[in-house]
């Protein structure tokens, strides 16, 4: 059985040009991701393991917040699954990940309404 770590990267907010209706197609509206992978890792993490052996999470951030300028997504599933096809793409030790994205622009009373996409390397 292999061992795994879960990096997590919550809540953040990020502009993206996302959506079908005419009030959505023009402007960037605010969506809150959250992001979880799963990482093949050794056993056992000494003192002085260097960061190669794990991942910064910083890239979970990157994958969020690095979406392609200029391009609208017609839907949120479409923004979870670049972000997740990054992440894969960029270190096979990558074995699943999770992305669940809120559209806070729809919210009228504070409801977390939205997404979570999960992809597991074939």
């Amino acid at each position: 059985m292999n061992d795994f770590l879960q990096l997590q990267v919550h809540d953040l907010v990020v502009p993206v040009l996302t959506g079908i209706y005419s009030e959505e197609t023009h402007l960037p509206q605010p969506l809150r991701i959250s992001i979880t992978v799963d990482l093949e890792v050794p056993a056992h993490f000494a003192p002085d393991t260097p960061l190669g052996a794990s991942k910064n999470y910083m890239d979970l951030k990157g994958a969020a917040t690095g979406l392609p300028e200029g391009v609208h997504f017609v839907l949120i599933e479409a923004v979870a699954d670049h972000i997740i096809d990054t992440l894969m793409a960029g270190d096979g030790r990558v074995a699943r990940v999770e992305v669940h994205i809120v559209k806070l622009a729809i919210a009228e009373a504070g409801e977390a309404i939205g997404i979570r996409r999960v992809k597991h390397r074939a």
